[in-house]
């Protein structure tokens, strides 16, 4: 059970990992709102798929490219974050400028899952042999079926919230 756990860890964590996890241009580890590199800069989604070392290279090259393009709007929303975290509470414009935080991290949050898809899309059709494709989609269709039996395994089996509590 637990190796059958820690595998499904293993695999959720390579298939649901993003495209952007990796480490900033020049493979130098970046903080932009979470995106840190991993193990070296590769795309963990691809693990697995014995890629060529010019594979690597080229979804190396589409996710710096993509990380690039973000990187700017990572960073405006990093000192809107930071000028934000600075102003007490009952300063003037407070809230307007909460609510400005909440649009320009949802536009992030937007800009983010849509460039993911893109860089996917484009290493999917322009860098994976067919076979590879092939062995892509069966993988990503292995992990959504651990991860609908561990939802259905988490829904027969609840964690009750009185242990390790004492109450009267």
């Amino acid at each position: 059970m637990r190796k059958t756990m820690t595998l499904s860890i293993i695999l959720a964590a390579a298939l649901g990992c993003s495209a952007l996890a990796l480490a900033g241009p020049g493979g130098q580890g970046g903080d932009f709102g979470g995106f840190h590199g991993h193990h070296g800069g590769g795309f963990m989604a691809m693990h697995g798929l014995n890629l060529t070392d010019t594979q690597k290279a080229s979804v190396k090259q589409i996710v710096q490219q993509s990380f690039t393009q973000l990187k700017p709007q990572f960073q405006a929303v990093r000192q809107q974050r930071e000028a934000f975290e600075a102003m007490a509470p009952n300063a003037s414009g407070y809230q307007a400028a909460a609510a400005s935080l909440a649009q320009a991290e949802a536009n992030l949050t937007s800009a983010r899952i849509t460039a993911r898809a893109a860089v996917t899309a484009q290493i999917y059709s322009t860098v994976l042999t067919s076979a590879q494709q092939t062995q892509y989609t069966a993988q990503k269709a292995a992990f959504q079926a651990r991860k609908a039996q561990w939802q259905q395994f988490k829904a027969q089996h609840p964690v009750s919230s009185t242990s390790g509590s004492t109450q009267p």
